[in-house]
């Protein structure tokens, strides 16, 4: 295949200043507000070894980028941020401090198979609360989520909880085999309604149970769960009656309006184990982050605690972030050879007071007319301003 000048690798892209600008501005936001909630920011390795972190990924292993190092190991550009910082906390360092609230600002990297519109290299923020089984962290990292969509202003957020493990419980109450619940599984990730309802018919159960089964994904209140719910089960029964009082904080904290329950929600990354969420908000049409309860992740770091978090798509929030209206004032200084060293005593006068300052050789600019309307303020030393 012949590789132009100008080609980049399939998924990957050039951010332009002004997104780096944005991106600059909705990362300090997000860091300001996470460590306000007592989270520490934490940077791990781009690179990975495969028998660590690319196994125990969520990942699909054909979505790794893989390559070897001098001494032929495997190793993985990070496919996520929650095994890696899982990693962290389970070495002695933090080990003895739990639990341990971690988050962090980093690129992430999923090999694409074909050019889809979808990026092989993307950043993500979020939280990781590790060593605390309880439902008020997982209430504590769905209200920081929230809380830096609204410090971005993010419009119409909207969030959507499930539980794993309540539906995997639920799912075996119907007497249905591990094969069968993954299928399923599969097509609720997909949120595919009408491969779901075949699935369904296919099946070889009661026709009452069939009619319960197709239903459940039109529930969006957590009342509704009920109907699939055996009272007899001890499990199913405390797994309810702890999402009405992850409902209660919810609802306290005000976001009564914005969250649906969905008993049949469950998440691609196979690493969850209690309740899910994913978060959307107007402007994208893809979910701005996910996140959920993950104790089985810890067990494979023998680290045997509980653990929460979420992790948010930075360009999925700049999509649905409001246009930037506010023009940076922004001063132009063109000098010729006769008064550099003026125009750096002014442009240092100039920054000291705050202001953001371009030095411009003049000679070099081929049109300055429209070189200098780029500026809020033009400074020709020759006494001549504009502005």
């Amino acid at each position: 295949m012949l590789i132009q000048m100008f080609e980049k690798p399939l998924g990957m892209r050039d951010d332009f200043p002004s997104i780096v600008k944005r991106k600059s501005k909705l990362s300090a936001a997000g860091i300001q507000i996470m460590e306000q909630y007592g989270y520490e920011m934490l940077q791990t390795p781009s690179l990975e070894y495969y028998e660590t972190i690319g196994k125990i990924s969520a990942i699909a292993d054909n979505q790794l980028f893989k390559l070897l190092d001098n001494q032929g190991q495997t190793l993985v550009l990070r496919p996520d941020m929650t095994s890696p910082i899982a990693r962290v906390a389970a070495s002695k360092l933090l080990k003895e401090k739990m639990p341990v609230r971690l988050g962090y600002y980093s690129n992430v990297f999923r090999a694409q198979l074909r050019e889809g519109g979808r990026p092989a290299e993307f950043e993500q923020m979020g939280v990781e609360l590790i060593g605390d089984e309880s439902l008020y962290a997982d209430a504590e990292v769905i209200l920081l989520a929230t809380e830096i969509l609204r410090k971005l202003r993010v419009e119409s957020g909207r969030i959507v909880i499930g539980h794993t493990q309540l539906l995997q419980q639920v799912l075996r109450g119907y007497g249905l085999e591990e094969a069968v619940i993954e299928k399923l599984r599969s097509e609720m990730v997909a949120k595919n309604k009408v491969a779901y309802e075949n699935l369904i018919e296919s099946l070889a159960i009661r026709p009452d149970a069939k009619k319960a089964l197709q239903k459940m994904m039109n529930a969006t209140r957590l009342e509704e769960w009920k109907d699939w719910i055996d009272e007899t089960d001890e499990i199913q029964l405390s797994l309810y009656e702890d999402m009405f009082k992850l409902k209660a904080i919810l609802d306290r904290n005000g976001l009564e309006e914005f969250v649906t329950y969905d008993l049949s929600f469950t998440s691609h990354m196979t690493y969850y184990t209690g309740m899910v969420f994913e978060i959307y908000g107007e402007g994208s049409g893809f979910p701005l982050g996910n996140g959920g309860r993950y104790d089985g992740l810890m067990k494979q770091f023998g680290l045997h605690v509980g653990a929460t978090g979420f992790g948010l798509r930075v360009d999925r929030l700049l999509e649905a972030m409001p246009a930037e209206t506010e023009q940076l004032q922004q001063a132009l200084i063109l000098f010729n050879e006769e008064n550099e060293e003026k125009a750096q005593a002014e442009a240092k006068k100039m920054r000291e007071s705050g202001l953001t300052v371009t030095l411009q050789f003049a000679p070099a600019v081929k049109a300055q007319n429209e070189f200098s309307s780029l500026f809020s303020k033009v400074i020709r030393l020759d006494g001549e301003e504009n502005g």
